[in-house]
This record gives structure tokens, sequence and C-alpha cells, in this order.
């Protein structure tokens, strides 16, 4: 696997941790409140959005980064 690749894949699993903890974080927060058990709904959502959006990221992002190279020539 060239360098090139693996910075990508690294970049990917490194926004997901970041994006989807923040995004699950906040919204919970706002529709449930810091109830008893947020903390374990939290990291529950979180574990479920992380699996969700790393096969996106790696699979539709780069058809993402295309049409935006199009867009910005």
């Amino acid at each position: 696997m060239d360098t090139h690749l693996k910075r990508k894949i690294a970049f990917a699993l490194s926004m997901g941790i970041v994006t989807t903890g923040l995004i699950s974080f906040t919204l919970l927060a706002i529709n449930l409140g810091f109830s008893k058990g947020f903390v374990l709904t939290w990291l529950s959502s979180w574990s479920i959005a992380y699996l969700i959006v790393i096969p996106a990221i790696l699979l539709i992002g780069p058809r993402v980064q295309a049409q935006v190279d199009r867009v910005v020539r």
C-alpha cells in the first residue's frame, strides 16, 4: 500500500472519530439533555455513527473530491 493511500485512510479514520464524536455528543445533549445514562447512550450512538461514516468517507469521499476539483478549476 502506498504512502498516499495510507495517509488518506488515516485521515478518514481520524476525521470520522472527531466528527462523529462531536455531532453525536451535540445532538444528544440538545435532544436528551445530560440525563442519567447520557455517556453510555452517547458512546453507543458514536460507535454506530462511526461504523456508518467510515465507509461513506472512503467510498463517497473520492467522488465528492473529484466533483469539487471540477468545480473549483
